[in-house]
């Protein structure tokens, strides 16, 4: 595996970005959208970020990326969100910590005071174990919050961290 670099997204990057984000949403098991972007949709949809990081390899090659926006306005506005993809073929390699690692010191350079999850998968054990060992606090959980791409529910757990 060659070095990797997280780095604010370019519109050069959005034909690599576009199949991660919707290999995400096409498994069904993770990303609470439906709907899938395409040329027209993720220019407008990334623009509208506070933030977009993706990981890219010593050839350029996008791996993963995120979005970070606000999670409320006014006076929870302070706290923000986040949405993590990797592709499938770079998964295992620490490239969703890298995402998670960059998005939190985007967010303190932005002015957000805390990141928080709203629908963690409760088995998306992966995400919850690094999000866990970095230092996220859970919240709780909410049975039966997210309808996966099978129909069937399972529970979110929510988390957050001071950044």
């Amino acid at each position: 595996m060659t070095s990797v670099t997280v780095r604010e997204y370019t519109a050069d990057d959005l034909d690599s970005m576009i199949p991660i984000w919707n290999e995400v949403i096409e498994e069904g098991i993770a990303f609470p959208q439906e709907d899938f972007l395409n040329r027209e949709t993720a220019p407008d949809f990334f623009a509208e970020q506070s933030y977009c990081g993706v990981a890219a390899d010593d050839s350029g090659r996008i791996l993963g990326l995120y979005i970070l926006h606000p999670n409320n306005v006014g006076r929870c506005g302070h706290i923000c969100n986040a949405s993590y993809a990797v592709s499938s073929a770079s998964r295992g390699l620490h490239i969703g910590e890298k995402l998670v690692l960059d998005c939190m010191a985007q967010a303190r350079r932005i002015g957000f005071q805390i990141l928080q999850f709203n629908a963690v998968v409760s088995s998306n054990t992966h995400a919850r174990h690094l999000y866990e060992r970095i230092g996220f606090h859970p919240l709780g959980t909410i049975s039966g919050g997210f309808r996966m791409k099978d129909g069937h529910y399972e529970d979110i757990c929510l988390y957050y961290i001071e950044v």
